[in-house]
């Protein structure tokens, strides 16, 4: 999956929960982080439209609500 370079600021409390789960996880801060707010768009609703093959896309989102769906049950 292709990555971005951003800047974020974040509370001293989420920064440190963060980089504990990360470390807990055997994840980079980046990755955890990445997959948290794919998991928390997801938990909301959000639906990404990018263009192109309105098929392949739709099930490409399937796919994806699935796999955080179930990474979440696994978490409890």
């Amino acid at each position: 999956m292709a990555t971005r370079k951003v800047t974020l600021s974040l509370d001293v409390a989420a920064i440190e929960y963060a980089e504990r789960a990360a470390k807990a996880h055997g994840q980079s801060l980046s990755s955890w982080l990445s997959k948290a707010a794919r998991r928390e768009a997801v938990r909301t609703g959000y639906r990404a439209r990018p263009a192109g093959d309105v098929a392949s896309l739709a099930l490409a989102d399937e796919a994806e609500v699935a796999a955080a769906q179930k990474e979440l049950r696994a978490q409890g």
